[in-house]
């Protein structure tokens, strides 16, 4: 999973996003994880646009960018229906506009247990450039 990790983050690089964010099950105290979830930064002009979607998915072979909610399906075992870049890499990773939604934006909803809503750290993916 931390190697289909590398492969998103990589796209989000070579299109101008420096700031990624990153925690889920494999960084809790569990025998197996799931997933990797996380977010983003970009701005407005790029996201409202699709010009990031469409920029990403030219890079990526299974064009899996979409944050759209018809694109969900089912997995078995599962409550709720995934988006095709958990499909495919078992990793969601959504785009964050500081200053812009829901009143518990991304980098404090990340911060919070989903089962408990303790505190909890996440990742942030240093930039290493393009190799």
């Amino acid at each position: 999973m931390i190697g289909n990790l590398e492969v998103l983050t990589k796209q989000l690089w070579q299109v101008g996003v420096r700031d990624i964010y990153a925690d889920g099950s494999f960084a809790e105290d569990k025998d197996h994880s799931n997933d990797i979830d996380g977010y983003f930064v970009c701005g407005l002009r790029e996201l409202a646009s699709g010009e990031l979607q469409r920029e990403l998915n030219l890079l990526d072979p299974f064009k899996i960018w979409t944050w759209d909610p018809h694109t969900r399906k089912p997995y078995r075992g599962y409550p709720k229906k995934q988006l095709p870049m958990w499909h495919r890499y078992r990793i969601e990773l959504y785009p964050h506009v500081p200053g812009w939604g829901n009143d518990l934006e991304f980098p404090s909803a990340f911060r919070q247990s989903r089962r408990d809503g303790t505190p909890r750290g996440i990742v942030k993916i240093r930039y290493g450039g393009l190799s």
